[in-house]
């Protein structure tokens, strides 16, 4: 088996690193637009390509067996220097986000963590349900469970840490920040991200086509109902 190679750089702050002998690992110094080059390479995939995974910081490139390692290196590296600024935002071909719609998701704004939310950042939790209401987020990478997606904000305002001790359950339904992200629990699990409220709103449907509501790409909105 041949060795997979140094890692690649090109002009835009980005490393192209090899991951096993049929993979690449795209590392932009701007995770930011990872999301929008991974919708790129699924409209469009270049030769070889056989899955696009993006992640918080990544894109990981698989390609089929005996696809040129070496000519899909180069052509990742082309599309990334031609990779327009503005794409992430772009909605994505998946999910809720098609043809430029925005998936409005209804939350009732009285979780448990909201009061220390708005401590954190130094505000009110008024304030923090109109910075959330107030953005448009969007789904940059899926995990942890089915339908969780981890959505990202072109700002910022919202990034609180983690709580220092994990739930041992929270409700499916439930609508948190952690980390410089926010999400919706499809179901009931352990977890340590702060919570802010709730929705009925069903994040994932095994029925359904596709069964996720949010995929990367998708672009989100919160808005405030009574409770």
């Amino acid at each position: 088996m041949s060795s997979p190679g140094p890692p690649r750089t090109a002009p835009g702050h980005v490393h192209l690193l090899p991951a096993g002998d049929r993979a690449w690992l795209l590392e932009p110094a701007d995770p930011a637009r990872a999301a929008g080059f991974a919708r790129a390479l699924e409209r469009d995939a270049p030769a070889g390509v056989e899955d696009v995974l993006p992640a918080a910081r990544t894109v990981l490139v698989t390609l089929r067996p005996g696809a040129d390692r070496d000519a899909a290196a180069r052509e990742l590296l082309r599309r990334w220097e031609e990779l327009p600024p503005a794409a992430d935002g772009a909605p994505g071909r998946h999910g809720g986000g098609e043809d430029g719609e925005v998936v409005t998701i209804p939350v009732r704004y009285d979780g448990e963590d909201l009061g220390e939310v708005a401590e954190l950042l130094g505000t009110t939790p008024a304030e923090v349900v109109a910075r959330h209401t107030g953005t448009t987020w969007t789904c940059a990478f899926v995990g942890f469970a089915p339908g969780f997606g981890y959505l990202r904000s072109p700002d910022g305002r919202l990034a609180v840490p983690r709580r220092p001790e994990p739930r041992t359950a929270v409700p499916a339904g439930a609508v948190a920040l952690a980390d410089g992200f926010s999400a919706v629990y499809p179901r009931r699990s352990p977890g340590g991200w702060r919570l802010l409220g709730r929705t009925a709103v069903t994040l994932w449907d095994p029925s359904a086509d596709p069964p996720a509501l949010l995929r990367p790409g998708t672009r989100v909105r919160f808005a405030q109902v009574a409770g």
